[in-house]
């Protein structure tokens, strides 16, 4: 029996930035190297993956953050276009995964049998939600492990864009990590390694959770129960 794996694959991978062509082209080139990595594992591997909303996202909810919109608002704004990115990816796939977009865990679920491959972008609303928070529930419903593929190499000990000494944590506990999110106050559209409610349900459901970067690399490793770059949050 195939291993079911849930993978949250950041928005800022997919749509990096609306104004620089350059980087989308180099995250095409990712997308590339991704696809072809999990092509590699289909014989062992069936993989969920739920796309975040990247820079179109934050666009949205900043422009009617601007407008004195409520949260829910923002969050639907941020929803759709999570589900535009996963609309974007299902193409880009092709046949090797699902024709429709699900909009349920039960969807889901159903297209897994005849799919190596299932997209989806954020299933619902839930207060203080992002698309990671959907793959920590989707990870929890197949009672598989989860891993997040967003724009740094895994948990640092500050921001390493600002902070060239900042040390990469290789390993966390649920408990350790979730006192970290805990003191960040949530923002729709924010960009941290992981939100808050995934880190409360990885700790409660104790799934065994990988941050990595855009590394393929990486991403096989963990497949493959080899060494990677990235966190491992766990017991």
């Amino acid at each position: 029996m195939k291993r079911v794996v849930v993978i949250s694959l950041g928005g800022s991978i997919v749509v990096p930035s609306l104004s620089a062509p350059e980087r989308v082209v180099r995250n095409i080139e990712f997308l590339h190297k991704f696809k072809e990595t999990l092509r590699k594992h289909y014989s062992t591997h069936k993989f969920v993956i739920v796309v975040g909303g990247g820079a179109i996202a934050r666009l949205y909810i900043e422009a009617l953050r601007h407008e004195r919109k409520g949260k829910r608002e923002l969050a639907m704004a941020g929803i759709r276009a999570t589900r535009m990115n996963a609309l974007f990816l299902m193409q880009f796939f092709g046949k090797e995964a699902n024709e429709k977009l699900p909009r349920n865990m039960k969807e889901v679920k159903t297209n897994l049998p005849k799919n190596n491959v299932v997209i989806c972008g954020a299933l619902r609303f839930a207060k203080n939600a992002t698309s990671d928070s959907t793959a920590a529930k989707l990870a929890h419903y197949f009672k598989t492990i989860f891993i997040n593929i967003t724009n740094v190499d895994g948990l640092y000990t500050s921001d390493p864009r600002k902070n060239p000494r900042a040390k990469l944590v290789r390993r966390i506990s649920w408990e350790k990590f979730h006192s970290l999110t805990s003191k960040i106050k949530f923002k729709a559209g924010q960009n941290f390694v992981l939100d808050q409610l995934s880190a409360e349900l990885i700790k409660e459901h104790k799934i065994d959770t990988y941050i990595i970067g855009p590394n393929v690399k990486s991403l096989a490793g963990i497949l493959e129960g080899k060494p990677f770059v990235g966190t491992l949050i766990s017991s």
